[in-house]
């Protein structure tokens, strides 16, 4: 026979389960550096941060300053460089290169004026790789992409292939006084070598800065022969203005191929952020259905209560 206090014991037992004694179960041990609250160690955080870096843009943004800063800074000094062998050897008389040295002095003024936006323009671009990145790798919790930001990303792609065009222009350009001043080392070697053998007298041998339309024709003296444009070549002017006119070269260059490598960036970039934002549509349309799907189970339910 059960006694009503057992009863009473029983029932406490059943309606309150955490009286019952407490079985411990066996917890595995938690690998890593993640501690039991859940929150994630200094290695994880690094992961995650370090996979939210745009690589493609910094290297980009990394070349672009290298070539930018390379053609500015070296364009400029052998600008200078050139004026002054202009004058000294080819054109004694001011007026006569007068317009010349106008249009390089516009030119280092227009030289500032590339490196400034071209380091601001730098530094967008990667700020946006970082944007997109961060947003299509979902680090910072849910994004959502507007329409304004899209078209902001297609303004980037557009404009960077206008810079890329025009940067192809500046690099055709720049060959223009590296094909100048190698022509004249070149002639300077052939003096040289004729000496040597023998040959021909080096006062035959002329260079004539006329013909490439830079001063004109009535400049005097316009031209250097034989022994005088050995001179020229052995002056410290030629020898910087030729070098620094190759590595402006090569720094356009360099400044074309990272303008292409953002243009494939941003192509991308835009493509990812348009899908992600088919995506985020479709994904609130479902939860907007299941959410109505949800709301009609409820007054399901609530109309069965009602009958029952």
């Amino acid at each position: 026979v059960i006694t009503r206090p057992e009863m009473e014991i029983g029932r406490y037992h059943w309606m309150y389960r955490s009286s019952r004694p407490h079985r411990y179960h066996h917890v595995p041990a938690l690998r890593g550096s993640i501690s039991p609250l859940g929150i994630q160690g200094c290695f994880e955080c690094c992961i995650k941060c370090l996979g939210g870096v745009p690589y493609a843009s910094l290297v980009a943004t990394i070349l672009c300053f290298s070539g930018v800063a390379l053609f500015c800074g070296c364009g400029h000094v052998a600008l200078t460089g050139t004026v002054s062998i202009l004058e000294q050897h080819f054109s004694t008389n001011a007026g006569d290169h007068a317009l010349l040295s106008e249009v390089i002095q516009l030119m280092q003024y227009v030289i500032y004026g590339i490196a400034s936006f071209f380091f601001l323009y730098g530094i967008i671009l990667l700020a946006e790789g970082f944007y997109t990145t961060s947003a299509v790798k979902e680090l910072h919790g849910e994004f959502k992409t507007t329409a304004c930001g899209r078209c902001i990303s297609g303004m980037f792609v557009f404009l960077t292939y206008v810079l890329g065009v025009a940067w192809l222009g500046v690099f055709g350009f720049s060959a223009v006084p590296v094909f100048m001043f190698y022509n004249i080392w070149s002639t300077c070697e052939a003096i040289k070598t004729l000496q040597t053998n023998m040959t021909v007298p080096g006062d035959q041998i002329c260079v004539d800065i006329r013909q490439y339309g830079i001063i004109p024709w009535n400049a005097v003296p316009g031209k250097a022969c034989g022994p005088i444009l050995e001179n020229i070549c052995n002056t410290n002017e030629f020898y910087m203005s030729y070098h620094l006119f190759i590595v402006a070269c090569a720094g356009a260059g360099a400044t074309v191929i990272a303008l292409i490598h953002f243009l494939m960036i941003l192509s991308s970039n835009w493509a990812y952020l348009k899908d992600a934002s088919k995506m985020q549509a479709y994904q609130d349309i479902k939860a907007k259905e299941e959410q109505e799907l949800q709301d009609i189970q409820s007054r399901s339910k609530e109309q069965l209560n009602s009958f029952t």
